[in-house]
């Protein structure tokens, strides 16, 4: 049996019958036809295209019959023998195989067009187009069989000559069935379970492009799907579905285990949707492949088919547990509401209340409606259906009476065009018409609310969930958005709306209520309605996200997309413009060009918190901007404080609290588009606000005259003068003077009020007529107006266009002396400038000046000239050359220290055969080797010696020793080889001079050595000291000043003490004193020990000193025991014996101390003595010894300053503790714990007491013979280190 093309006749033969019967199930009857066959027929077959109908018969013979014209056409001998199999192409071709080997291919008249043999038994024939390189129009011209179940044959009708036959590899079996598909490709199934794809392009024949082993043991049957691009393979007792597109995805697998006996064949119907496979027992399975996506939401509920005679019901982000309610019929359309849920087909509607208790629902009723129902929408109480144009409204359980609201039909007026679309919220109905109205209804009373007129028709309107805003799609695919309720909002284009979007979705979530989605069936556009923005309400497409095959948006909920699929499961699709919302659920943000894409996102979203956290998490700078530019564009301008704050913008923060309290919006729009730089908007903002005069505000704070000008001639005409001002000054600094100088015009007030912008406005007006040629004007009014700088600038432009009179008289007029002068010398006025001199401070005017002078002969004037621009070198060579000063320019050489000044003035003096001074500036001139050759020549070198002095080098000194030394002059050759270093040859030359009383050579010598420290030099000048290179040894101080030169001191010391026993017994006591006073200091700073012989001629020749210094104060007492202490020491004075002792005698006699007098006049009558005594005092001295008085005055003790053991004053050693004790410097008695004090400058320990009373008649120390005053001298408490060092010392 056959069905026809349509499936609405079935034609069957049957076995021992001879007619062919045809059922046609429209009207469920039966016709039958007599074929007029003898033989029994075998084959039937309905055309592709038309009511033609092939049967075939068991001995070959061939009926075409059609069924419109019931035309019968009998063809005998077709084929020999029984006809098994056959095809129809579109072109109404038939090809038939047969028992006899052969494939015949003929007309719809029956006429055999081809006609070939074949290696076996066909089956399967089918037509297709086989792929070649080039496109041939000639429909399908391949006839394809299975030859004996073993080959594949390809026969071209157009060249059957060359025919392919593909065979296959054994352990695949037989072939079992076969499907062309796509662009030539053929599917081929195998007995054993093998499933294989062939091309059938010229280049590919031959190769397998896929192969699996799908079944264990065999292969049944294979089908194949276009509709859904589907596979499908039977075998063992499963069936295996394959992806056509990605044929190793197998996208399910069918276990049918009670099929013991196997399967049989299998097929789909023509969408795809129903898959059939009869088995070897004799049942039919039919699998549902996809359903119906059908479903609808209210809210966040939703219904959706989930099988063919079951509506789920559920709300899963209220969380909500699904409802399955199981309907009557497969329906056509659902219908959701808030509390009911209706279905249907045709133009019947079956409703269901959702209820508390189970199983959740209750059918309440069915309607039939006037005609096939479009489509259908709910809300809590009505029902509102669509059908042939018209919308019919009614409540969903009215109650009967009251008929009239029960129910109404739209539109009220057939001239008002057919109803395209509806839909309905809680409380308005809309629709939309052919005619391009969209009108909304208030379902309360049924009455128009607001109607809007489209230009063309309304296929779609989408209202959002409170019914304020609107989408509808019209018929040329454009999107538009709509407020019905806010005429003043007119309708909005939807920017990039794609053509083949087919429906809207609002976002559901309480926050972002001006989302909305728009889909097809690969894209979701996510939108955002931006209802309060600077630049007025808006609608921005934030992105869109992919879909997955066959999937339907039912519901959008804060970025959730719930979709449904075929399958009758809901899925999840998160929209790609909301990923910012997985950030904020605290996952690690992503890296940085992702962060800026969500906060795009966040911000399109007006999301401006989630915005905020983005940035807190991982934000820059350019982030926080962002976020806040976002703010200011949405007039959100608490929060965008808060961001700047954020982002430490505090200019922002205050501008913006500045415009915080603002009430009047536009106004506060103005501010906000003027902060983002947006000064055109900003200033059609402020035009159409309360406060216009903001815009002329803005246009003056941004510099932009000529607006600002506009702008005050309509708001505030009092200004156009400040303005004029500013812009004049503007065009001035561009270089456009004469609009300028017409502003600058234009800027006087004559109000004295504003003299100050007057005045600027005269100033401009003075500059500009000067730049544009028109000086007298320009001049007069420069020197008329009151400002220097003017005058000044004023100058500068006539100085720059040459014009220096009166550029000059200009500077001179603001008194600018020294740009005057400089302009006056320009133009030669030399006059001018002399008068100006004083007032010029710049040296280069002066300089000027004095060359002119100077050029003209008045020298003292350019002299004048020169040292006021203190150029020294021209003033030195006028006073020179021209004046013959030479007082003067040696002056100004050495307060100047000027180099070149002293070359001429060194010049000058050559001249006057002056060498000395000659060579004296030739060094101040730094030409030292000028200089040294003209002392050279001139025999000045002692002269340039002296002059150069510090300053000389290493080389200089060695020139001038050279010389010397050229000159035989030892003494000066030896002094410069020392400062140059070379020490030997200047000990050589200082040996050689002659011996002068001065001895400066020697002194020199033992200076050269000392700095030397060379062993050789030493014994040199040792021996020549000694005498013996010339057998004359020289003077001892001159031994002791070398030890102190190389600081020998303990040889110093020596020679010091043999020095001064040498001044002793000349009886040079104060040279002697000072000689061991040096020395003992000297060693006293290296700490060195002192010698005790040293110590002891110190105090003995110090006592000697103290004698005088007693007497002559007439304290004879310390003057007689100071002579008792030299007296018993008198061989250290053998030159003055016998006045020493006479001396001792006379001041012991004064003093009482008669008993020592005695001795010592007794020690002066030996006969050694006794004729040297002073005449004067024989007599005496004489009766003293004749008559002796041993009466004595007691001498007073102290303690001693160690030890504390009373002992006499004058006594030096202690009996108890043997210590020498220190003495007091001003009476030579030894010193006392409780009375220390000491000389300043030696620090020479004395009694304090007896120190005061000698500086009251003396000014100078007894020892180290400095001068001291009381004022200095301090008693010093604890005088430990005195006594330790002189303990170390002594």
């Amino acid at each position: 049996m056959d069905w026809d093309k349509d499936g609405d006749i079935l034609a069957v033969i049957a076995a021992k019958s001879s007619s062919i019967y045809l059922w046609d199930a429209s009207v469920n009857k039966t016709s039958q036809i007599e074929s007029g066959m003898r033989d029994q027929m075998s084959f039937i077959l309905w055309s592709k295209t038309g009511p033609l109908l092939a049967v075939g018969t068991v001995k070959g013979n061939l009926l075409i019959y059609n069924q419109q014209t019931s035309r019968k056409i009998p063809v005998l001998g077709k084929h020999t023998k029984k006809i098994t199999c056959g095809c129809w192409s579109v072109q109404n071709l038939l090809a038939l195989g047969s028992d006899d080997n052969t494939l015949s291919i003929s007309n719809h008249e029956g006429d055999t067009i081809r006609q070939t043999t074949l290696r076996g038994e066909p089956a399967e024939i089918n037509f297709s187009v086989m792929k070649t390189d080039e496109r041939s129009g000639q429909g399908e011209n391949t006839v394809s069989l299975s030859v004996d179940k073993k080959i594949l044959m390809l026969f071209n009708i157009n060249d059957p000559e060359n025919r392919i036959e593909l065979t296959f590899q054994r352990h695949y079996g037989h072939i079992v069935s076969y499907r062309w598909y796509g662009d030539g490709y053929i599917l081929i199934g195998f007995s054993h379970g093998y499933f294989v794809v062939i091309s059938t392009h010229i280049r590919e024949i031959g190769q397998e492009l896929y192969q699996a082993h799908n079944h264990r043991d065999t292969l049944n049957s294979v089908a194949i799907s276009p509709a859904i691009n589907k596979a499908a393979s039977c075998g063992d007792n499963s069936i295996k579905i394959h992806e056509l597109s990605e044929l190793k995805d197998i996208s399910n697998v069918v276990q049918l285990d009670d099929e013991t006996k196997g399967l049989d064949q299998l097929d789909w119907t023509d969408d795809g949707q129903l898959l059939a496979v009869s088995t070897q027992k004799g049942t039919l399975h039919v699998f549902l492949t996809k359903l119906p996506i059908l479903g609808g939401s209210f809210g966040t509920r939703l219904a959706y088919l989930t099988s063919l005679l079951e509506v789920t019901v559920s709300n899963q982000v209220e969380g909500e547990s699904p409802v399955a309610i199981q309907v009557e019929v497969e329906p056509t359309f659902i219908a959701m509401g808030p509390f009911h849920v209706a279905v249907g087909m045709n133009n019947r509607a079956w409703f269901y209340a959702l209820v508390d208790r189970e199983p959740g629902f209750h059918q309440l009723k069915d309607i039939e409606y006037l005609g096939t129902i479009a489509s259908m929408c709910l809300n809590s109480d009505y029902a509102a259906a669509l059908f042939e144009g018209k919308v019919q409204l009614h409540m969903i359980e009215g109650k009967d009476q009251d008929e009239k609201k029960q129910m109404k039909l739209f539109p009220d007026d057939e001239r008002k065009g057919r109803i395209l679309c509806h839909a309905l919220t809680a409380d308005f109905l809309y629709f939309g018409t052919d005619s391009g109205h969209v009108v909304c209804i208030l379902v309360e009373d049924w009455e128009t609310v607001s109607s809007y007129s489209h230009s063309v028709a309304v296929r779609k309107v989408f209202p959002d969930l409170n019914g304020t805003r609107l989408v509808f799609i019209d018929d040329k695919n454009g999107g538009f958005l709509l407020s019905p309720t806010n005429a003043t909002d007119s309708c909005f284009e939807l920017p990039n709306f794609s053509p083949t979007i087919t429906g809207v979705l609002w976002d559901n979530w309480h926050a972002d209520r001006g989302v909305f989605v728009a889909y097809d069936d690969d894209k979701v556009y996510t939108y955002a309605m931006h209802k309060t923005t600077i630049y007025g309400p808006r609608v921005v497409l934030v992105g869109s996200t992919a879909l997955l095959f066959s999937q339907k948006p039912l519901l959008l909920h804060n970025g959730e997309l719930t979709c449904q699929t075929a399958s009758g499961k809901t899925s999840e699709v998160a929209l790609s413009t909301h990923s910012f919302l997985k950030n904020a659920a605290g996952t690690p943000t992503g890296p940085q060009p992702e962060l800026g894409k969500q906060l795009a996102q966040a911000l399109m979203l007006k999301r401006f918190h989630d915005a905020c956290g983005l940035c807190k998490s991982a934000g820059s700078n350019t982030d926080w901007a962002e976020v806040g530019k976002a703010c200011l564009v949405h007039m959100e301008v608490e929060l965008a404080i808060q961001v700047y704050r954020m982002s430490s913008n505090v200019g922002m923060v205050l501008s913006l609290q500045g415009v915080q309290g603002i009430e009047d919006m536009n106004l506060r729009a103005g501010h906000l588009a003027m902060f983002l730089g947006d000064y055109n908007l900003a200033q059609d903002l402020y035009l159409s606000s309360g406060c216009p005069i903001a815009a002329l505000e803005m246009r003056r704070d941004l510099l932009q005259w000529d607006s600002a000008l506009m702008l005050a001639k309509r708001l505030a005409e009092d200004q156009i003068p400040f303005i004029s001002k500013e812009y004049a000054v503007h065009l001035e600094f561009i270089g456009d003077y004469v609009n300028a100088l017409a502003h600058y015009e234009k800027g006087m007030t004559h109000n004295n009020t504003f003299q100050e912008h007057d005045e600027a406005c005269k100033a401009g007006v003075a500059r500009m007529s000067i730049r544009m040629g028109n000086i007298r004007r320009g001049a007069a009014q420069a020197i008329q107006h009151p400002s220097r700088v003017l005058k000044k600038e004023c100058g500068a432009i006539l100085e720059s266009m040459k014009q220096f009179p009166e550029a000059a008289q200009l500077y001179e007029k603001g008194q600018y002396y020294d740009k005057a002068a400089s302009v006056y010398i320009r133009y030669k006025n030399w006059a001018k400038v002399g008068e100006l001199l004083p007032h010029v401070s710049s040296p280069k005017i002066h300089l000027q000046y004095a060359k002119a002078k100077e050029a003209d002969g008045k020298y003292k004037d350019a002299a004048q000239a020169y040292e006021s621009a203190k150029d020294w070198d021209n003033v030195i060579r006028v006073l020179l050359d021209h004046l013959n000063s030479p007082e003067e320019a040696v002056r100004i050489v050495r307060e100047t220290q000027s180099i070149d000044g002293a070359k001429m003035v060194a010049r000058f003096f050559l001249g006057l055969n002056d060498y000395g001074s000659a060579i004296h500036f030739l060094v101040l001139s730094q030409c030292n080797d000028e200089a040294f050759q003209l002392a050279q020549q001139h025999g000045q070198m002692e002269v340039y010696a002296d002059i150069i002095g510090p300053e000389a080098t290493q080389e200089d000194y060695q020139s001038i020793a050279l010389y010397f030394e050229g000159e035989k002059k030892h003494l000066q050759a030896g002094k410069f080889f020392q400062k140059c270093g070379q020490y030997s040859r200047a000990l050589n030359h200082f040996l050689k001079c002659p011996n002068t009383d001065d001895n400066m050579a020697v002194e020199m010598a033992i200076e050269t050595v000392g700095q030397a420290r060379d062993s050789s030099l030493t014994n040199q000048l040792i021996d020549y000291l000694m005498g013996e290179s010339d057998g004359m040894p020289k003077d001892a101080k001159y031994l002791f000043r070398l030890y102190m030169a190389l600081q020998l001191y303990r040889e110093a010391a020596r020679t010091a003490i043999i020095i001064a026993r040498e001044e002793q017994c000349a009886g040079n006591y104060r040279n002697a004193h000072d000689v061991l006073f040096s020395m003992y200091t000297e060693l006293q700073a290296q700490k060195i020990k002192i010698p005790a012989e040293m110590a002891t001629n110190l105090m003995i020749l110090h006592s000697y000193l103290l004698v005088k210094v007693h007497v002559k104060r007439g304290d004879h007492l310390k003057g007689a025991r100071m002579l008792i202490r030299v007296s018993n020491n008198i061989s250290k004075f053998p030159a003055h014996v016998v006045p020493i002792l006479t001396s001792a005698v006379i001041e012991c006699h004064r003093a009482g101390l008669k008993n020592s007098a005695f001795s010592f006049a007794a020690m002066l009558m030996r006969p050694e003595y006794r004729n040297e005594i002073d005449p004067k005092y024989r007599k005496k001295i004489e009766a003293m010894v004749r008559r002796p008085d041993t009466s004595e005055l007691e001498e007073e003790t102290t303690q001693c300053p160690f030890c504390g053991f009373q002992l006499p004053q004058n006594e030096l050693l202690c009996m108890s503790c043997k210590n020498n004790l220190p003495y007091c410097i001003s009476t030579g008695r030894h010193m006392l714990k409780e009375d220390w004090c000491a000389c300043p400058h030696c620090e020479f320990p004395a009694l304090y007491s007896q120190f005061i009373l000698l500086l009251e008649t003396e000014t100078v120390c007894p020892m180290c013979s400095e001068t001291v005053s009381v004022k200095q001298i301090k008693k010093i408490p604890d005088c430990s280190k005195y006594l330790q060092t002189d303990e170390l010392d002594q």
